[in-house]
């Protein structure tokens, strides 16, 4: 993209890859007094359009800016402010991407190809849902429009096109399965799930099918724990209750999305004698983490995090792997597409510099001769139909050598044919819409009150 408009497209971020889970954790920005977009809004005048993205394995920054090293440094000084954290603790567990690289990074993400479990779903609707925020917040522009829109049509295409998605493989997915591991058998035993959003929902849809007797759910909003629990025979219980739903579980799966610990060691301790001695599993996908580590150092409680899921994860991929390949084939070539469209942002005000030019000829040329005339409707109708279909086709070849000549000459091709044209004598025109740019074919991937 180094012929393309100056503005650049860049991914500041970390993930279940190259950062432990408490750094991740601070990186999710849940303890900040007001939306994250807000602070960026304001203390990131460097960037012209920003999007979040937060999920349990990744904390992503996209951004489009025409200093990149500046709104580097500026982000990283807003991160240490906010996170609490100093760049030294952070820095080499991020990654950046620009340009080319930064579209193809954020298309994989959204088709499953990036996530702990390859192919899960659930990541395409949380960037759908970062998108709806940014849209609401009016941190996006004309590109980022564009590259989200276009990344959910990558997204589907893939799972069109593909068996990416095939075979029910998830984090709540390799939740159940780590506690199959643990107990030989869900036959017979209860289970509690600590929050009551898609991931618990998940995780009971799983454990249900693994022939788990009896769901509790927990929730801060007693009214959804119980909509839950009845969609699956379960009782329901409000986050004051927890200490009486520990007391009957097995097997604990905690997803909600508090700021600190739902489940302590203080809480957990008093249990020991009432329940036996009994093994309680804690499998905690939430970040950040729902139960405090020290719960890990009781007699037979056994606690695990979203990290320690990644060997389960690993043994549901085989499946995957060469669907995995088709769809890294469609991501390239879409990469490809919008890299295109990128480069064309340059052309387009030369393009249509030369339009209006030629059309503020032919219209005044037009009405010198027909003033002299004394012609019907029809035959200025006439006319007016051959001096269009005459200036589309004197245009056809130099807006074709722009559009192909600029990406083999670079900006020669626009200076060329502005001097031939003179176009810089006149006015060049407005920036095109992003209405203009996108088309219409792609609108029904987020509803109209979006843009």
């Amino acid at each position: 993209m180094e012929n393309g408009p100056k503005e650049k497209i860049l991914i500041l971020g970390l993930n279940h890859r190259t950062a432990p889970v408490e750094v991740r954790e601070c990186f999710a920005l849940k303890n900040v007094s007001e939306h994250p977009l807000a602070i960026l809004k304001r203390e990131l005048p460097e960037a012209e359009e920003v999007l979040f993205l937060s999920t349990c394995n990744r904390v992503e920054f996209i951004l489009v800016s025409k200093t990149s090293d500046q709104t580097l440094k500026s982000l990283k000084e807003i991160l240490v402010r906010t996170t609490g954290l100093e760049v030294a603790r952070f820095e080499d567990h991020l990654y950046f991407y620009e340009n080319r690289d930064a579209v193809r990074h954020l298309f994989r993400v959204a088709s499953g190809l990036d996530s702990l479990v390859l192919g899960e779903p659930q990541i395409l609707g949380q960037v759908k849902e970062a998108y709806r925020e940014a849209v609401e917040y009016r941190t996006t522009g004309p590109i980022l429009n564009r590259l989200l829109h276009k990344t959910f049509s990558v997204a589907k295409r893939v799972r069109t096109e593909t068996g990416i998605g095939s075979h029910a493989v998830s984090v709540s997915y390799a939740a159940v399965e780590l506690a199959k591991k643990i107990f030989g058998s869900l036959k017979g035993r209860t289970a509690l799930l600590v929050g009551a959003g898609e991931m618990a929902e998940l995780a009971a849809q799983h454990l249900i099918s693994a022939g788990v007797s009896r769901m509790l759910v927990a929730n801060r909003t007693l009214s959804r724990a119980i909509e839950l629990a009845e969609r699956f025979r379960g009782k329901a219980y409000g986050l004051e209750e927890l200490p009486e739903c520990l007391l009957e579980t097995d097997i604990v799966i905690t997803s909600t999305g508090a700021p600190g610990y739902v489940i302590t060691r203080d809480m957990v301790k008093p249990l020991l004698r009432k329940r036996r001695l009994r093994p309680l599993f804690f499998i905690d996908i939430a970040v950040p983490r729902d139960v405090e580590p020290a719960v890990n150092e009781l007699e037979n409680i056994y606690v695990f995090d979203i990290d320690d899921l990644k060997q389960v994860v690993e043994e549901n991929l085989g499946r995957r792997k060469q669907e995995a390949l088709r769809a890294e084939k469609i991501v390239e070539e879409e990469v490809l597409k919008f890299e295109r469209w990128l480069r064309e942002l340059a052309v387009y005000p030369t393009i249509k510099a030369l339009r209006e030019k030629a059309e503020a000829i032919r219209r005044r040329e037009l009405e010198k001769t027909l003033g002299r005339l004394d012609l019907s409707p029809e035959e200025k109708e006439a006319i007016e139909t051959l001096t269009e279909s005459l200036i589309q086709k004197l245009l056809h070849d130099p807006i074709s050598y722009l559009k192909s000549g600029y990406h083999r000459e670079g900006r020669e091709a626009i200076v060329t044919v502005r001097r031939i044209f003179n176009l810089d004598q006149e006015e060049p025109g407005s920036s095109p819409t992003f209405e203009e740019l996108s088309g219409a074919e792609e609108a029904t991937e987020i509803p109209k009150k979006w843009h």
